[in-house]
């Protein structure tokens, strides 16, 4: 967290709160001096597991769902803040039933955003992903368009008391449903591990980075931007292998073919949203394009020189190797934890 003054006296709303992202960011809020955090999700059994896993006062449980306008409402009422985690994010699922993510993602995310500018919320931060980015499949679509819900309200509301932006990340290692817990079950239980295309590459980004990246787009942000994190990336196949690696393991990597809409590779940005970004260090910034419609105008001006971006894409950035991953993997705390259950060094051995 950046700064504790910003948080003092200050009440914060965590749609989706009881999932990785918003566990983590709970416990770090809390060791701020924050009136209030509200957990806004529609698992009242996830909700009663994390009342007793971090047992605050501050900490509030609203059960409702984001789909329906009054229960975002009543939980956005007096607040100050809003990180909105809430989505539907399996893409499998999201493939078999594109009508709940639009219901979710993009509908949810509208009514989130309405209900903040009515309560008059600072500022809303919506959490995005790198599969909405060149899009196939429905969950990377819906997100898409969350993200242009989102960019409208700013351009649309340019002077609006409410500033909403949205970070976007790649895979978040050791979040809920992600495939390293799936491997070092499978490890656990004597079996290969499963990965669909091991030549498949994807961005790797900590619980922490995550947070961090949403803290500095709350503390940076301007009506309309977006913020990626900048990160490396690994194919999944190295990312079994050190698994596999740090647990001594005598089980192998088995392909089982891509899931239903799966992309060999992730970008976190376009050319297109580079050639307007600035650059900030380990974040980039990208302004949302506030032109109005009068087109006539860009189209004799130009606009500036796409030629000279690439894609920020997963194939493209620097690659980690197998040993690279394994040190990654070292820094994340569930790791270590089950490797000392396992008996094994949980640091680099000299």
């Amino acid at each position: 967290m950046n700064n504790q003054n910003d948080y003092q006296g200050k009440r914060i709303l965590i749609t989706g709160g009881t999932g990785s992202f918003g566990h983590t960011v709970t416990e770090k809020l809390l060791t701020r001096d924050v009136e209030e955090i509200r957990i806004l999700s529609r698992d009242e059994a996830k909700q009663d597991l994390m009342r007793h896993e971090i047992a605050d006062p501050r900490v509030r449980f609203y059960v409702g769902d984001i789909r329906d306008y009054l229960s975002v409402e009543r939980a956005s009422r007096d607040v100050d803040f809003v990180f909105h985690a809430a989505a539907l994010k399996q893409v499998p699922s999201c493939e078999f039933f594109p009508m709940e993510a639009v219901r979710t993602n993009i509908v949810g995310s509208e009514n989130v955003v309405r209900a903040a500018e009515f309560s008059g919320v600072q500022s809303v931060v919506c959490l995005s992903t790198d599969k909405a980015v060149y899009p196939v499949n429905a969950m990377g679509m819906s997100k898409a368009i969350m993200e242009k819900v989102a960019q409208s309200h700013g351009l649309n509301n340019p002077n609006a008391e409410t500033t909403v932006s949205c970070v976007r990340y790649g895979n978040v290692m050791y979040s809920r449903g992600s495939v390293i817990p799936l491997f070092i079950r499978q490890l656990k239980d004597g079996k290969n591990l499963t990965v669909t295309n091991p030549e498949m590459t994807r961005f790797m980004m900590s619980l922490s980075d995550s947070v961090e990246l949403v803290e500095f787009a709350f503390h940076e942000a301007k009506q309309g931007d977006l913020f990626i994190r900048k990160a490396q990336a690994c194919t999944v196949g190295d990312l079994a292998q050190a698994t596999i690696n740090l647990f001594r393991s005598p089980s192998h990597v088995e392909v089982i073919g891509t899931r239903h809409a799966e992309k060999l590779s992730e970008a976190l940005a376009s050319r297109e949203e580079l050639a307007r970004s600035q650059d900030m260090g380990d974040y980039f910034r990208i302004q949302a394009d506030n032109r109005d419609l009068n087109y006539s105008i860009y189209v004799e001006q130009g606009d500036v020189a796409l030629s000279e971006y690439t894609d920020y894409d997963s194939h493209t950035v620097e690659r980690m190797s197998v040993s690279d991953v394994e040190d990654l993997l070292l820094t994340l705390p569930e790791v270590r934890t089950e490797l000392a259950l396992a008996g094994l060094p949980t640091e680099r051995e000299s």
